[in-house]
């Protein structure tokens, strides 16, 4: 079960043996009798369909739940302690018995083990196990998305023993077994503030005009062995998480930031892919092997930036023959972008926001990511080495964890060109990744960048991990995983042993079918988990920034447009918050156009529509529903009075005094710190691919 912010729920069958898509129900909130985000549940097919012609359900019983640890605010009423749990993730306040458990005082931030949970026949009861503190008290809201998510953050004492029993294995001044790459000039090219390294490269020029590159991604599965402690234990975290001003590690930070981490001057074993390409960009061989690597050179991406813009101005602080590197791999990475464009990949232009903060952990700026070509160079370069370990698997008939990116459906294309059809642009291909990226492009640099890429982004399906060769939609690619990131990802990981094997001259052992299935889905699983962990976090932090900003006016632009009401997001600072209908006007009638996504008023023709920049005022920040309400300006909408055309628009109408049910819950969501680069770092614009 996937529980959406506003209480309704998506269920999701497992993959048809046929191959055909699996069954997926919506269930409304008032449907999902109890059941939470994660839980296994038992549903209803009903008869009914939902606006878009999707099929509906309704939860018959909970099977297993996901969590049964809840974090929300301590109050006490008649004698007795209760738990409003944040986000109003329950209709009433949880019962915890004895005010004085714990030492929790009113007002205080609290973790509850549910003892039983809340039901249409009963309330809710719980024990009070950990008291974290009052709310505005720095570290409190970081601990508060910690325990909310279930992140695993220290490691058990037998995974540390066995940490240190790896490491004590390891000497870097013996190269055994492995080819010695220690010679090579090698570079890492990651965030400034990175701490953890997992790729370098190498690139040579080859007599006939090709090139040699070698992408060698730190050898994890030297020190993780199937099956131990480590193994088990970065099976379960099944990824590294990110949130601002903290890192949980998948791995020890022995392993994840040390022996594994391939930090400049130092020997370091490393997986490598070295890939031979003409002239032109063309795939000629691929080679796999173990090797030792000593990095030349770490970089941070603006550094690079400065050297490719004028190598010369370096002379004397960067070795010519690392600026020679960084020279060609600029240009390497060019021509393979150019391309992989060509065979139709994807490419959306959305902007990317990072807050910063001070040292009591609140926010100090926020401002947006600028991706340069330093990252371009690197996001090729992973794309490339994952490319080809997936074309190596495949070509051997082993079933792996795939990353895949289903295809959008026909009816959400079409509906697309419909909308930019109202915006000016013409489609007459949505089918055609060539046409949209075409459309991408020549929108970008416009006012209706953000309409287009939002519109396009609501079309596409979630990436995910299976055993399925279902291909790779943005990339335009039929077999594609994830292998540049093992510190960090469980995935490549399992990728990383496959392909050791294959450099060894031993025969790779598949997964099997089942296995892929229970894999692919529990790292998807947390994969989510840890970047809802992150938005959660990010947006706990701006709403604290906020709460004392009310009254003010901020920029803002639509990104999602109802039946009752507008979603606005700011442009600056990235919190999200429906705007009701009747906030819109209180004498006007308004008619939602499914199609091109708008609200138009019928008296005045003022008109709402996604992508557009607004104005709205900061009214109120509920920190328990962790939610922000807007007022909408009174100068934003564009009038778009119908021009009496013979089209037809589906239309509905929404009178703005009349409040919906979906309309009364607020939707306020942050959007996430990248931590710069892409193609399979953390943060990367490719880390959903």
């Amino acid at each position: 079960m996937q529980r959406t912010a506003r209480g309704a729920g998506f269920f999701r069958l497992p993959p048809r043996n046929d191959g055909g898509p699996p069954l997926e129900l919506f269930i409304r909130s008032s449907e999902m009798h109890g059941a939470m985000n994660g839980d296994v549940v038992r549903v209803r097919k009903l008869g009914r369909r939902r606006g878009g012609g999707g099929q509906c359900g309704e939860v018959v019983e909970v099977l297993e739940r996901s969590t049964t640890r809840f974090v929300g605010r301590y109050f006490e009423r008649d004698d007795r302690g209760w738990v409003r749990v944040d986000r109003r993730m329950f209709d009433g306040p949880i019962a915890v018995g004895d005010p004085a458990a714990k030492g929790a005082r009113p007002g205080d931030q609290v973790v509850l083990e549910m003892l039983s949970f809340p039901d249409g026949s009963r309330s809710g009861e719980g024990v009070l196990v950990e008291v974290l503190g009052r709310r505005d008290e720095p570290g409190v809201d970081q601990q508060t998305v910690v325990h909310e998510y279930g992140l695993r953050v220290e490691f058990p004492d037998e995974v540390l023993e066995a940490a240190r029993e790896a490491a004590s294995g390891f000497d870097e001044e013996i190269v055994a077994g492995r080819v010695d790459f220690t010679g090579l000039t090698v570079v890492t090219i990651d965030p400034s503030d990175a701490r953890d390294f997992d790729d370098a490269i190498s690139l040579d020029r080859l007599d006939d005009g090709g090139w040699r590159l070698g992408v060698h991604i730190a050898d994890v599965s030297h020190f993780v062995q199937p099956g131990g402690a480590l193994d088990r234990e970065a099976r379960l975290r099944g990824t590294s998480t990110y949130l601002p001003g903290q890192v949980i590690p998948m791995l020890p930070e022995l392993i994840s930031n040390g022996l594994a981490s391939l930090q400049q001057k130092r020997v370091r074993y490393v997986l490598s892919a070295l890939i031979d390409f003409s002239e032109e960009g063309i795939v000629r061989g691929v080679e796999f092997t173990r090797a030792a690597i000593r990095v030349t050179r770490r970089f941070g991406y603006e550094e690079v930036s400065e050297i490719l813009a004028d190598p010369e101005r370096f002379h004397g602080r960067v070795a010519a023959p690392v600026r020679e590197l960084l020279v060609d791999m600029h240009r390497l990475s060019r021509i393979l972008r150019s391309r992989r464009f060509d065979a139709g990949a994807l490419e959306l232009h959305l902007p990317e926001i990072r807050i910063e903060l001070d040292d009591q952990g609140r926010v100090e700026d926020v401002h947006q990511v600028v991706h340069d070509e330093s990252h371009q160079v690197i996001e090729e370069f992973m794309l490339a080495a994952n490319l080809a370990v997936a074309k190596e698997l495949s070509d051997r008939g082993l079933v792996f964890l795939r990353r895949v990116h289903p295809s959008p459906s026909p009816s959400k294309l079409r509906q697309f060109a419909t909308f930019v059809s109202g915006l000016g642009f013409r489609l007459d291909r949505p089918q055609s990744r060539h046409a949209l990226q075409k459309l991408i492009d020549s929108a970008s640099a416009g006012p209706l960048s953000h309409a287009v890429n939002y519109a396009l982004l609501r079309s596409f399906k979630q990436a995910e991990y299976t055993g399925r060769r279902d291909g790779h939609y943005a990339l335009a690619a039929e077999d594609y995983c994830h292998f540049t990131s093992p510190i960090r990802r469980y995935p490549d990981l399992v990728i990383h042993r496959m392909i050791a094997a294959i450099a060894t001259g031993k025969r790779p052992r598949g997964l099997g079918d089942a296995k892929a299935v229970r894999l692919g889905r529990s790292c998807s699983m947390a994969e989510r988990r840890s970047e809802q962990a992150e938005r959660a976090l990010v947006q706990l932090k701006l709403l604290h920034y906020l709460a004392g900003r009310r009254g003010e006016t901020i920029d803002a632009v639509v990104v999602g447009v109802e039946k009752f009401g507008v979603i606005c997001r700011g442009t600056r600072v990235p919190v999200e918050a429906l705007v009701h209908v009747k906030e819109l006007d209180g004498n006007d009638y308004f008619d939602f156009d499914r199609d091109e996504l708008t609200l138009t008023g019928r008296r005045t023709g003022r008109s709402f529509r996604l992508g557009d920049p607004v104005q709205v005022k900061i009214v109120a920040v509920d920190l328990d529903e962790r939610s922000i309400r807007f007022e909408m300006d009174r100068r934003s909408g564009l009038t778009r009075r119908s021009d009496g055309g013979s089209r037809r628009r589906k239309t509905s109408g929404s009178r703005s005094a009349k409040r919906s049910d979906a309309g009364t819950r607020k939707r306020s969501r942050g959007a996430k710190k990248r931590r710069g680069g892409r193609g399979g770092k953390k943060g990367r614009r490719g880390g959903q691919r």
